[in-house]
């Protein structure tokens, strides 16, 4: 008998190594490199068959020879998962959909894919749940299923079988970490068997043109679950966000190679299912009736459109001899930086009060633009004093405590007046050759500035 081969996969990057080490020299990760056995050695028809090589070269060709077509896309009837995806499904595409348990990965993907049956050759194929309890959702969430083919396999070759018989235009698997080859030996889930049943759908997609939905889990910090080479062998990457205890779900491109990355889409979950959230601003913004201290609102850009949201800030004694930073929906270490800004830039010191900041309604910011609404509700907790229900501010603090540009700050403004606002603190440099109607806008260019505005 051949003497199985091993070898340690860095589930952080996917970098290979012949013996198991604590740290992957690759990517400084520790503890991440995980077993897994190499399939053996294949005759030379099967490798042919597995690489697609038949003998022939390739054709050779300039850059400026290539035809540029538009690229049809397929629409799933839900305008923020199009938006997500740039603009609807790519045929030979591969898509990796990951969440946490309850998120709605597989309502959603149901959704999809019996309103798609009517028109496109779709196959369910699910691998968690029987095929009464897929049918049980769809008859709850009452969807149309007349038209939609469904199977329940986990065996790869099976389904690889089973899609060339039925020969879809869609095909969903739900999810990938329970497939498995039956040429390799580890369990169902773990880095060998993930990566080579990505990489034969994904391959059955590339040459026959179908689109590959793929279901995949998420680890306990919030990544999705497998080999870092997971990712780089799909398409595109989006993740279904939301707390368990929220009735909205955010959906965010994180990989995209057919549409921008870090698009944002909203829905609301229902008892019929997901439904898309046309106008987010409006949710995100349901504001009390008499606005406390330490509320604001600014303008975050979210993939190819403006989003407002409400910043929280509470300041209060600290009781301890450690005060603390506590952030929702923000990076810690940006609130560190700017407290350490506005102490210096602006003359406020709050080292020795605990400082809470939130983001209203689940959204994660991640942009700096950001800055200047986060320290001015920081300034307004910490005095007591509402800034006001009509006032949007938005705007990047450099350490100098200089206040610097951001992208698209024309239509953030514009967004903001279609909302209503009166007023607005931006930088200058991003102040419009033609102001908005019904709208005061007030350009500052340093942090002391915009404190004396208030």
């Amino acid at each position: 008998m051949a003497k199985k081969k091993t070898a340690f996969v860095c589930t952080e990057c996917g970098a290979d190594f012949p013996k198991w080490q604590g740290q992957c020299p690759a990517c400084g990760a520790w503890n991440t490199l995980q077993e897994f056995v190499v399939d053996p050695a294949t005759p030379k028809s099967r490798g042919a068959e597995r690489t697609g090589y038949s003998g022939e070269l390739t054709e050779v060709r300039n850059l400026d020879e290539i035809v540029l077509e538009e690229t049809p896309r397929i629409g799933t009837g839900m305008g923020e998962l199009d938006r997500v995806l740039g603009g609807g499904l790519v045929p030979g595409s591969a898509i990796l959909i990951g969440g946490h348990p309850g998120a709605g990965k597989s309502t959603l993907l149901l959704q999809v894919m019996c309103r798609l049956a009517d028109t496109e050759s779709c196959l369910y194929v699910t691998g968690e749940e029987s095929l009464s309890q897929v049918a049980m959702r769809a008859d709850r969430l009452k969807l149309p299923k007349e038209k939609l083919r469904l199977a329940a396999e986990t065996d790869v070759e099976q389904i690889l079988d089973l899609a060339r018989k039925e020969r879809p235009r869609l095909l969903v698997v739900d999810s990938i970490q329970v497939m498995y080859l039956a040429g390799l030996q580890s369990a169902p889930g773990s880095v060998a068997q993930v990566r080579e049943c990505a990489a034969a759908l994904t391959r059955f997609a590339k040459q026959t043109g179908t689109v590959l939905l793929l279901v995949g889990h998420v680890t306990k910090d919030g990544t999705l679950a497998g080999p870092k080479v997971l990712e780089h062998m799909i398409d595109c990457s989006l993740m279904l966000e939301g707390s368990t205890d929220s009735r909205f779900r955010t959906l965010r491109g994180l990989k995209n190679r057919f549409g921008a990355v870090n698009e944002l889409g909203v829905f609301g979950m229902t008892g019929e299912g997901l439904k898309e959230v046309k106008n987010p601003s409006a949710i995100f913004l349901n504001r009390a009736d008499e606005i406390a201290a330490g509320s604001l609102v600014t303008v975050v850009w979210e993939g190819t459109r403006p989003l407002l949201v409400e910043l929280q800030a509470l300041v209060d004694a600290s009781h301890f001899g450690n005060p603390r930073r506590v952030c929702v929906g923000l990076e810690a270490n940006r609130l560190a930086m700017l407290l350490a800004v506005l102490h210096r830039h602006g003359g406020i010191q709050v080292g020795d009060q605990d400082v809470f900041a939130n983001v209203v309604g689940g959204v994660k910011v991640a942009e700096t633009a950001a800055d200047l609404a986060l320290v001015l509700s920081i300034v307004s907790s910490f005095r007591d004093r509402p800034l006001g229900r009509d006032l949007v501010v938005f705007g990047e603090i450099g350490l100098s405590g200089e206040i610097r540009p951001v992208p698209q700050g024309q239509e953030r403004l514009h967004e903001a007046v279609k909302h209503g606002f009166k007023r607005a603190i931006i930088p200058k440099a991003n102040l419009p050759r033609q102001m908005p109607e019904g709208v005061e806008v007030v350009a500052v260019s340093t942090l002391s500035e915009a404190l004396e505005q208030l």
